[in-house]
Formats: structure tokens, sequence, C-alpha cells
């Protein structure tokens, strides 16, 4: 995922399990969304993590409002 904030406009990567927990963070901020989501994805295969974490559904389907 890549995330920018109104107080910082660079792009930083953030690493999360299936779970949406967070696994790391980059320090470092990017030019362009694009540069971030690349190194991220560098620092992904360099950390070699398997998730085994089951992954959460935070929005569920429910019945239709009004009816």
């Amino acid at each position: 995922m890549a995330f920018s904030t109104p107080s910082d406009p660079t792009w930083r990567w953030r690493i999360v399990s299936n779970a949406g927990e967070l696994v790391e963070e980059s320090r470092q901020g990017f030019v362009s969304i694009a540069a971030a989501v690349d190194d991220g994805r560098a620092r992904v295969r360099a950390l070699d993590i398997r998730d085994a974490s089951e992954r959460t559904f935070p929005y569920r389907r429910g019945r239709p409002r009004g009816r």
C-alpha cells in the first residue's frame, strides 16, 4: 500500500498483513506513488514473509435499508 498525507505530501509505502496489521512502513518519502510502490515491492521480496494470518472482512453485506 502507498500513502501520502496533507502534512507530508511525499509518498511512502506500508506493508500490512492479510489481517490488516502493520508489518513495516518506509521512513523515506518518494516523489511519485509509482516509486513508493516499486520500493515497497522490493522490500516485501527482501523480507520474504509468509503471511499466515486470516483476512478480515470489515464490511459485511447487510439487508438494504428501508425495505
